[in-house]
Order: structure tokens, then C-alpha cells, then sequence
């Protein structure tokens, strides 16, 4: 028993003991690998940084590399850029003027524009006064006329004034036609109701106004007609001209009021616009033409006799004058052949005889063998008997 305790207290010795020793050797091991561990990281460190430095300066000298590539590159965009840059605000600097001039040019324009609506305004108030109507429908027609080439002076006449069963007429113009006939031609100019029309802020209004401006067209083609003037200007034809003084004065009437050509013809009166009245012109001024040219044939018939004529008065002399020309001829020959014959033969027995000093000889002479030639027409031949005959 005693020796079972104390083999039992020698084992539980031995392993106490052997508790110790490892504790003691983990211990030793624990210092032991932390100093390799601490040992083998300040190498890595070392290590890595050694690496790190031979890295970045590696990486510094490839940057400044690049860095210098870049700059390469990009020398010349930024001497693009800067031209680009200045390119700009030279664009700006000529927008800025440009937009400078344009509102100079539309303050302008805008100051032009309420400058013609006041003048258009005092031109519809002067054109509402009858006295002003009347002398501005006047003046149109005086520049229709003068448009169509019918000068006052030699075509047409204003203000002619003829008594009437009313008192005097006094149409605005008389165009002296071809073959002595005479057109009269009266202006009206009916603004009023027109003008109204225009003014009107609405469609009905604009229609009634339209309508009373058809009503006074209507009116003044019926006062026209009632005047009769083709009676009072004779010759003329049996129908009398009103001049509108506006296309659209015309137009805006026809618009409400389709009837009026037919009612004008009826009444014989014929509505004429600027258009239509430089057409009729433009007709009689070609028949004036026509006159003088036929006038002009008439004269150029007679100088045309008067010429033949002449030349047949010509050609009798001329005829004479050969008849002469030839007798001259004969008249030559003959004294020729008595001088050679008669005289110079004596004259040159001197100078045989040797009474003459000197070398020089009488030249002979030689008669004239041409002759004129004599007319064959038949007026050369007797042209007093040729005229007569033909005339």
C-alpha cells in the first residue's frame, strides 16, 4: 500500500514536473518567435521599402516623361485655344456692334413708323374733306395721262366746262380722240365710307360701311349719267368715263356690290381704275399713231411726186447735156482735122528750113474717138412726154 502511494506520489511528481518544463518551453518558444517574427518583418519593411524607393523613382522619371509628352501635345491646343479665345471676342466685340447698329436701325425704323402713321393720319383726315378728295382724285388722273404718254399740251385738255339744262359742266378731262371725237372723263374719288370700312374693328361694321361706300359709287354713277355729257361735247361717244382713283376703291365696291359694272354700262357710264383708264389711253394714243402715220404716208405720197417729178425734169437736162457733150465732140474732130491739115503742116516746114532755134516738136494731134453714151430708158428719152403721160 505504502508502495502504490508512493508510486502514485512519484507519478503525480513527475508529471507536475513535466507541467513545468512545458510551460517553461512554451514560454521560450513564444519569446523565441516573436523576436524571428519581429526580425523577419523590420526585413520585409526594409524590403518593401527599398522596393517603394526604386518604384517611385522609377514612377518619378516615367511621370516626368509624360508629363513632358503631355506638354508636347498640348503646346499647340493651347496656342489653338488662345487663337480660338480671341477669335471669340473679336466675334463678341462685332456682335455687340452689330447689335449696337440694329437697335439704332430699328429705333430708327420704329421713330420712320410713328413718323408715317401721323402723316397717314392727317392724310385720311385731309382725304375726309371733300375739296381735298376732289384734288387728289384730280391729280391721279393727271398722272394716269401722263403715264400713258397723252400730254395736256397735244391730247387731252382739263377742266373744259359746256352749258347744261343743269347749268355748266365741268368734266375733269377731255381726251381729244382720232378722227375728231372727244372722250369725257370725270373723276370721283368716294373716301368716306371707304375709309370707315377700314377703321372698323369688326367684321358687320366693316360690311355696312363697305355697302355705304358701294351706295355712293352707285350714286355718282347715277349723277354722272344724268349729266349727259356725251350731248353737251360733240362729237363723242354716247358714254362717259368715271375714274376711281384707287384699285382697291374699285375692288372693295365690286366685293359688296357686283352689280355696278352692269348698272354703269346701263346708264352708260364706264367705271375706270388707273389700270383700266392707262389701257383706254394707251388705245387712243396707238390710234394717234396711226393718224400720223397715215398723215405721214400722205405726205411721203406727195414728196414721192414731187421727187418724181424732179427727177424727170433732171434727166431732161442730163439728156441735153449729152446731146451737147456730143456736138462739143464733133465740133472738136473737126477743127482738129483743119488744124493738123491746114496749119501745123506749114508750122513744121520752119522747122525744116531751120528758121526755128531749138529741138522741140509740134506734138500731132489725135481726134477724140469716144463719145457719150446716150440714155436708153424711156423717161431719158423725152421726159416731159414720160411725166405727162404718167401722171
Amino acid at each position: 500500500m505504502e508502495l502504490l502511494l508512493a508510486f502514485i506520489a512519484g507519478l503525480l511528481l513527475g508529471a507536475g514536473l513535466m507541467w513545468l518544463a512545458r510551460g517553461a518551453f512554451a514560454n521560450a518558444f513564444s519569446t523565441l518567435s516573436a523576436e524571428a517574427l519581429q526580425r523577419n518583418n523590420q526585413a520585409f519593411l526594409d524590403l518593401a521599402k527599398s522596393a517603394l524607393e526604386k518604384q517611385q523613382a522609377s514612377a518619378q522619371g516615367e511621370l516626368e516623361k509624360r508629363q513632358q509628352a503631355i506638354g508636347e501635345l498640348v503646346t499647340p491646343l493651347r496656342a489653338s485655344l488662345e487663337k480660338f479665345e480671341q477669335q471669340v471676342h473679336g466675334v463678341e466685340k462685332a456682335r455687340i456692334d452689330a447689335y449696337a447698329t440694329l437697335f439704332e436701325q430699328v429705333r430708327a425704323l420704329s421713330d420712320g413708323q410713328g413718323q408715317l402713321r401721323r402723316e397717314t393720319a392727317n392724310l385720311v383726315r385731309a382725304l375726309r374733306a371733300p375739296h381735298a378728295r376732289g384734288r387728289w382724285g384730280e391729280l391721279q388722273l393727271k398722272r394716269v395721262v401722263e403715264m400713258a404718254g397723252m400730254l395736256d399740251h397735244c391730247d387731252f385738255y382739263e377742266q373744259e366746262t359746256a352749258e347744261g339744262d343743269d347749268g355748266k359742266l365741268r368734266p375733269d378731262l377731255i381726251v381729244r380722240l382720232p378722227g375728231g371725237k372727244q372722250l369725257v372723263v370725270d373723276a370721283k374719288a368716294p373716301l368716306a365710307a371707304y375709309l370707315d370700312a377700314i377703321d372698323a374693328v369688326d367684321d358687320e361694321t366693316r360690311r355696312k360701311k363697305l355697302l355705304d361706300h358701294a351706295r355712293q359709287v352707285r350714286e355718282h354713277i347715277t349723277k354722272l349719267s344724268r349729266k349727259s355729257y356725251w350731248e353737251q361735247f360733240q362729237p363723242a361717244p354716247d358714254f362717259v368715263v368715271l375714274f376711281l382713283p384707287g384699285e382697291m376703291f374699285y375692288s372693295a365696291a365690286l366685293e359688296v356690290d357686283p352689280g355696278l359694272i352692269e348698272s354703269g354700262v346701263e346708264q352708260r357710264v364706264i367705271l375706270a381704275t388707273p389700270t383700266t383708264l392707262i389701257a383706254l389711253l394707251r388705245a387712243a394714243a396707238y390710234g394717234w399713231q396711226q393718224e400720223a402715220l397715215a398723215e405721214n404716208a400722205q405726205k411721203i405720197s406727195q414728196l414721192g411726186k414731187e421727187l418724181y417729178e424732179r427727177l424727170g425734169t433732171l434727166a431732161d437736162h442730163w439728156a441735153g447735156v449729152g446731146k451737147n457733150l456730143a456736138e462739143a465732140v464733133s465740133a472738136y474732130n473737126k477743127a482738129t482735122g483743119s488744124l493738123e491739115s491746114r496749119v501745123l503742116v506749114t508750122a513744121r516746114r520752119f522747122k525744116e528750113l531751120q528758121a526755128v532755134a531749138g529741138d522741140k516738136e509740134i506734138r500731132d494731134l489725135a481726134p477724140v474717138d469716144s463719145v457719150p453714151r446716150l440714155p436708153l430708158a424711156d423717161e431719158m428719152q423725152s421726159p416731159a412726154k414720160f411725166i405727162a403721160g404718167q401722171s
